[in-house]
């Protein structure tokens, strides 16, 4: 067995259990950004990619790129692990593809990316710190380990022009009688940038995307502390609102 197979099968181990544990032993431990995308293609032989996280890289050296696991759809009830005893999410825009885009050498213009996108949608990225406190792990693990991300919940549809473009969205979370206001700011000038990048990085790395599949592409306001089991309104101004509740995975 590979090392990078071992490596992907002790991830995924403490994913499915919700458990916090040291950094990865030094045998298995990834040692370049090569590495921990290898450690990322096993786990997706052994789960179904739904999607995937992106971003432009944000400092040489770095990528922001990971399969996504687990996706929840418009449900009342969005389960997650706890974490420190709350629900962590990051407000995200998500991208719909309506199909395929087979890997290939030459680039795909952001025309051609957009155009396969069948919808956009309100979402949240569910977070999970899976090392426990000063486990001391490195970029490369944190990347090999899918970058904290437990999962994706799709909400309601909105409008693909104003989506695409998003930069700045006013959001405001409301939790019986708090209301968190948010001056949410996309760390990439427009929300699509990051998944145009993907595409085309991965697609020299020989994957492909399929139709289906959902994108996130950077958070709004970073990781929000939110409780759980209380009825949570999120509001992006000016393109939708929902409501849902957390509950303990």
């Amino acid at each position: 067995m590979s090392i990078f197979k071992q490596a992907a099968e002790e991830l995924l181990s403490r994913r499915k259990a919700g458990t916090k544990a040291p950094r990865l032993v030094e045998a298995i431990r990834p040692k370049s950004i090569d590495d921990a995308l290898a450690i990322q293609a096993e786990m997706a032989n052994m789960e179904t990619t739904i999607g995937w996280k992106c971003l432009l890289p944000p400092a040489e050296g770095k990528i922001v790129a990971a399969p996504i696991f687990n996706l929840q759809h418009q449900t009342d009830d969005v389960l997650l692990f706890a974490d420190k005893g709350q629900a962590l999410i990051e407000p995200e825009i998500g991208f719909v593809l309506a199909k395929d885009l087979p890997a290939r050498s030459e680039d795909y213009s952001e025309q051609e990316v957009v155009e396969a996108i069948g919808s956009a949608h309100m979402a949240l990225e569910l977070m999970q710190r899976r090392f426990e406190e000063g486990a001391g792990q490195d970029f490369y693990e944190s990347l090999s380990d899918c970058m904290i991300n437990q999962g994706v919940y799709i909400g309601p549809e909105i409008d693909k022009g104003l989506a695409v473009n998003a930069h700045k969205v006013a959001i405001t979370i409301t939790q019986s009688s708090q209301s968190l206001e948010l001056d949410g700011t996309h760390p990439n000038p427009r929300a699509i940038d990051g998944f145009v990048w993907l595409v085309n990085f991965m697609s020299k790395r020989g994957i492909s995307f399929s139709a289906e599949q959902v994108f996130i592409t950077g958070s709004f306001k970073g990781i929000v502390p939110l409780e759980f089991d209380q009825k949570t309104v999120i509001r992006y101004d000016g393109l939708g609102d929902y409501s849902v509740t957390f509950k303990i995975k």
